[in-house]
């Protein structure tokens, strides 16, 4: 029995290991050659602006950093690896709960304006379609 939970939490930790690992690693080849996208124009105009360096060299580095995040779970620095990665996926969460919960919000507002007719738009604080 303890044969069979051993080879299950390896395989889970394999398989975690290599997601972590890869994934950054091929996303940060991405945004330093712009291999699927000119990651430039996902920027913003301000921080463009305010920005010591090009904005080529500043996807450069963050290509950089995610491609060495990716090394590191990869190799012997597995655990200092993923606590960067968790700042990412946290991010990634909470950015998407954001959209989908402010999706949920707007809607709901839309819905009444049609189904009231409405002549004013309906508009909450800080929601934007």
């Amino acid at each position: 029995m303890i044969r069979v939970s051993e080879s299950r939490l390896h395989s889970a930790w394999w398989a975690l290991r290599l997601s972590f690992g890869l994934v950054p690693f091929l996303a940060g080849l991405d945004k330093f050659f712009n291999i699927l996208t000119d990651w430039t124009q996902y920027q913003s105009p301000i921080l463009q602006q305010v920005l010591p360096i090009s904005a080529t060299t500043f996807m450069r580095v963050a290509g950089v950093i995610e491609m060495i995040v990716g090394i590191a779970i990869l190799t012997r620095w597995t655990r200092v690896g993923s606590y960067v990665a968790v700042r990412d996926l946290v991010l990634a969460v909470g950015a998407y709960t954001l959209a989908s919960l402010t999706e949920a919000m707007v809607e709901p507002a839309a819905s009444a304006q049609r189904i009231h007719g409405n002549a004013k738009q309906a508009h909450s604080p800080g929601l934007g379609a």
